[in-house]
């Protein structure tokens, strides 16, 4: 997909309108009733490459304590030193991968997605304009990537897989790439972008 038709597809997309997302979408039985969610969000950030326009991903370091090794959106909870949910997403996109925040034209937000560790996380979409080269943060990140938006706007790529946790069967949703295993909640929230985009 040309790169101008892409960026109006997304674009066209934040117009659109969506409701909140969660990790007990296809389990609803196990959501907590009134609980306070933290604030956080996520930068998907979109990149000028080879391929076409694509996504931006990392993979969290396995020495982590919460979530070792999974796929992820740079981004993490809003701290006392942000201004707004934006603020939060570039400066954890900066920390994580050495993503300038003048690099970034900040296209718009998805609505709120709600994690089952208690984060109501808003999804950040943004153009990265001018060349950028990852540099990763190694107690954070232990490899940046990306994946080409055409694959990650295709509904008929993405699955539901099921697993046990905590003795019971949970389903969640995947939408792999290569030798990338994305699942979860960063799968959940890209689906629900392709959503909007169909």
């Amino acid at each position: 997909m040309p790169r101008s038709n892409a960026l109006d597809r997304i674009q066209r997309a934040l117009r659109e309108t969506g409701t909140e997302s969660s990790d007990f979408d296809l389990n609803p039985a196990f959501r907590p009733a009134d609980r306070s969610l933290r604030p956080a969000a996520v930068l998907i950030a979109l990149v000028e490459r080879p391929q076409g326009l694509s996504v931006l991903l990392t993979k969290r370091a396995s020495g982590l304590k919460h979530h070792p090794g999974q796929i992820a959106f740079p981004g993490g909870k809003v701290d006392d030193i942000d201004t707004d949910v934006t603020a939060a997403a570039l400066r954890e996109a900066h920390e994580e991968v050495g993503l300038e925040p003048a690099l970034v034209n900040v296209l718009g937000a998805m609505p709120i997605h709600e994690t089952v560790t208690g984060f109501g996380v808003t999804p950040i979409l943004g153009h990265i304009s001018g060349s950028f080269t990852p540099v990763v943060e190694a107690g954070e990140v232990e490899e940046a990537f990306y994946v080409p938006l055409d694959h990650l706007l295709d509904l008929d790529r993405y699955f539901v897989e099921r697993r046990r946790w905590l003795g019971q069967w949970r389903a969640f949703y995947t939408v792999p790439w290569g030798p990338y295993y994305i699942w979860g909640a960063t799968a959940r929230m890209l689906q629900a972008l392709a959503k909007r985009a169909a």
